[in-house]
């Protein structure tokens, strides 16, 4: 009843809204619609894109950057494989100079001592030489002595000392060898 009342009043539904009203909506909206369309939305689009090209770029960019990283990688790998193998090269090559450098220097000491070998036992045979003159020369004149005393006159006579020295040496020689 208020409803027929508000009718009679006013003139008109209150649920529904007056035409010209509902016009000026349609063609509001459809100039709304229009500006968005025609400068909004393409602009929204283009933005997207751009952000999605920005986007792609930035992971073909990052798998770039990743392929080169492990480009890299693989080379520092290898130069790090190459730098081993070449370190254990100069270890051995290092190995190997140092024990002929040991060969070496155990060779001429082995030389110098065989050296020092050789002129010691050279030293002891002329001091044996010599002690063995020495000591003919001292037998003799001993002998000659005692010969002289057994004998009663004296063999001081150079030449006869030497003969008899001489053959009594050989005497003693041949004694002691035939022993």
């Amino acid at each position: 009843m208020k409803i027929l009342a508000a009718e009679e009043e006013g003139g008109g539904n209150v649920i529904l809204p007056h035409v010209p009203e509902i016009i000026v909506g349609i063609i509001a909206f459809a100039i709304l619609c229009f500006v968005l369309m025609k400068f909004v939305f393409p602009r929204m689009e283009e933005t997207f894109r751009a952000r999605v090209d920005e986007i792609e770029g930035g992971i073909k960019r990052a798998e770039a950057a990743q392929a080169e990283a492990n480009g890299l990688l693989e080379q520092y790998r290898a130069q790090l494989a190459e730098a081993r193998t070449e370190a254990a090269r100069i270890r051995d090559e290092a190995r190997a100079d140092a024990e002929g450098i040991r060969q070496d220097v155990l060779a001429k000491a082995r030389e110098e001592s065989d050296r020092i070998i050789a002129a010691g036992r050279e030293q002891l045979a002329a001091q044996r030489e010599s002690i063995v003159r020495e000591l003919r020369s001292e037998v003799g004149t001993l002998a000659v002595d005692l010969a002289g005393r057994i004998v009663g006159e004296s063999l001081a006579d150079e030449a006869r000392t030497r003969g008899t020295v001489d053959r009594f040496i050989n005497e003693l020689g041949a004694g002691a060898g035939s022993r």
